[in-house]
């Protein structure tokens, strides 16, 4: 079975190609700076690696064409046509309280999309998008949504709900949602493979650490908690999003600076965090690596804040799960800095857990490593584990199918 995988943003369409049997990327790829004039394209099969840059794609329909045309007549074709695909998975941010798990689109599920769009106004539309534009150039094909929220769902109202009123939960779904929650699920499942043990007997913390980062509680193969919330700004420090702040901050910028609701908006979530921590020089955790080795004393106080905040919310969840098996670091920075990964654990030795330098070393850019890195003798298992989100989805997508089909 071939699944294509789409991951539709705003103005990007990422993409792969997955034969099933194997488990085995045939294409992949990225459509950027859609309606922009010039659009991008890069697509790679194999060793085989392209870009273009053709004149007009003017929206995701045009986008998801070119993608299909590069799969079945370019001169980098993997399949004959648009027979050969399968299936088609999205992936979709938020589900809210609708989607404990994936899901085949159909018109029930399209409606509750559509009303899922007040809680991620940015990304849900975007995605509902790529949905159309599937259902118009393929018609037939069976489609699934896969949920960045889903993974969440399992958590006890003791960790989603806020101490606010309880109208505000029960009219406006105000709650914490948490995301990421698609790597999250595969990391964890995959540590404990790793580890040669049952899922269920395990208590893991796996921290997704990109320009937007996160980090879960995992217990026994559920999610207990999560530290991004309502929306994907709560928690870490992240590239440009400010992460856990005193709630009053907003409402005092707002008197103090004559801020609209729409500027407060951009300054949490577009001019904070380590862009706003550098005064807007630096939003790429590299940067701020390269500058601290330097001894650069802003970039050595970004590094420890950003690792800080991290290792509290690992303190916090080993507490909350009452013990601690693995941590499992993932994504850009998870899965490349040795010295992330260093100042967030080598202070966290009263848990049980000692890194060993040379592995977590080995772990380093370009290398993609997969392993433990901690000591032999290290109570608590330190895992770098490469996120694979798009496998997931794929996995996901042939489930749903073959069971609709038996």
């Amino acid at each position: 079975m071939n699944i294509l995988v789409l991951n539709c943003g705003s103005s990007s369409v990422k993409f792969q190609l997955l034969e099933m049997t194997k488990e085995q990327v045939m294409a992949k790829g990225l459509v950027e700076r859609i309606g922009a004039g010039q659009a991008r394209i890069k697509y790679k099969t194999g060793t085989d690696k392209i870009v273009r840059e053709p004149a007009e794609i003017t929206d995701h329909t045009t986008a998801i064409d070119y993608i299909i045309r590069m799969l079945t007549a370019s001169e980098q074709q993997v399949i004959e046509s648009t027979d050969d695909i399968d299936a088609v998975g999205h992936r979709v941010v938020h589900g809210g309280e609708s989607f404990a798990g994936s899901m085949l689109i159909d018109d029930e599920v399209y409606a509750k999309l559509q009303e899922c769009i007040p809680l991620a106004p940015l990304h849900n539309p975007a995605n509902i998008k790529g949905i159309d534009a599937v259902g118009e150039l393929m018609p037939t094909v069976d489609q699934a949504g896969v949920f960045d929220t889903a993974f969440h769902q399992s958590m006890p109202r003791t960790s989603y709900l806020y101490a606010l009123p309880l109208w505000v939960y029960e009219r406006y779904g105000v709650r914490r949602y948490g995301f990421h929650g698609t790597s999250h699920r595969y990391v964890a499942a995959r540590c404990a493979e790793l580890e040669g043990r049952d899922p269920a007997g395990l208590k893991i913390i796996t921290c997704h650490l990109g320009n937007g980062a996160s980090v879960a509680a995992v217990d026994g193969g559920i999610s207990l908690d999560t530290s991004m919330g309502f929306t994907p700004l709560e928690g870490l420090v992240m590239g440009s999003r400010c992460g856990d702040i005193d709630p009053a901050i907003p409402l005092f910028l707002q008197r103090e600076e004559n801020l609209s609701a729409e500027e407060v908006d951009s300054l949490l979530n577009r001019q904070s965090g380590v862009k706003g921590l550098s005064e807007g020089e630096f939003i790429d955790m590299r940067d701020i690596e390269d500058r601290y080795f330097e001894k650069d004393p802003r970039c050595t106080e970004i590094l420890e804040i950003y690792c800080y905040r991290i290792r509290k919310y690992i303190g916090a969840y080993a507490a909350a799960m009452g013990g601690l098996d693995a941590v499992v670091f993932t994504a850009g920075v998870g899965e490349n800095s040795p010295i992330t990964r260093k100042l967030v654990c080598d202070p966290l030795g009263f848990l049980g857990l000692e890194l060993d330098d040379e592995a977590n070393d080995a772990a380093a850019p370009g290398s993609g490593f997969e392993g433990r890195v901690t000591a032999a003798d290290s109570r608590v298992g330190v895992w770098v584990i490469p996120t694979n989100e798009e496998l997931v989805i794929a996995r996901d997508t042939k489930e749903l199918v073959e069971k609709q089909r038996r």
